[in-house]
């Protein structure tokens, strides 16, 4: 199985809520849903290419898996019974961590380990969408595959980053880019 984060983020690397307003105000951020305005079919199409082969599933952080399940379960429609249906493997300091969705698994302890023996399984992608703690976390262990950024043409100054300072060295390759009609960048990157 391959190991794939899709997000959003802004030119100064920002990632938090993209999505929707009141999505994360963690930390008094107030530029919720800053992503809404430009998002287009190519952006749609580039997401469900990776998202959409058997054998996946998504990995996420458990605030971004309750903030997913709150809104998805609560929106319905074809996202919802996807989103139900997709195994779901849950990254958490807790060992008590509840898991509300159907087909999800909880990931405790030595995470790297775990997400290793994911990756082992055959399939398609084990999509990783938010959660740039979980991301940051596993990044020492060369574990993720493939990058797949939508990079917004605009600064936000403040809010999480996907790539915090920790003065590590990753070298990256471009393997693909595309600019949509609003200017973001898809760009898609392996490890070098």
């Amino acid at each position: 199985m391959r190991l794939v984060v899709i997000n959003h983020v802004t030119l100064d690397g920002v990632m938090q809520s993209p999505g929707r307003p009141d999505e994360d105000t963690h930390g008094g951020f107030r530029h919720d849903g800053w992503a809404i305005p430009a998002n287009d079919e190519a952006m749609v199409q580039a997401t469900g290419e990776r998202m959409a082969k058997p054998g996946g599933g998504l990995l996420l952080g458990r605030r971004s898996y309750e903030d997913m399940l709150a809104s998805w379960n609560a929106r319905g429609g074809p996202y919802k019974e996807a989103l139900n249906s997709a195994p779901k493997h849950v990254a958490s300091r807790s060992s008590a961590t509840s898991l509300d969705w159907p087909n999800s698994t909880l990931l405790h302890g030595d995470i790297p380990a775990a997400v290793a023996g994911l990756k082992q399984r055959p399939g398609g992608n084990l999509v990783i969408m938010g959660s740039g703690q979980l991301i940051r976390s596993l990044l020492p262990s060369g574990l993720i595959d493939e990058y797949l950024l939508l990079i917004y043409p605009i600064l936000l100054g403040s809010g999480q980053r996907l790539f915090e300072h920790d003065n590590r060295f990753t070298e990256l390759r471009l393997v693909d880019s595309t600019v949509t009609n609003k200017g973001v960048i898809i760009a898609t990157y392996q490890p070098a």
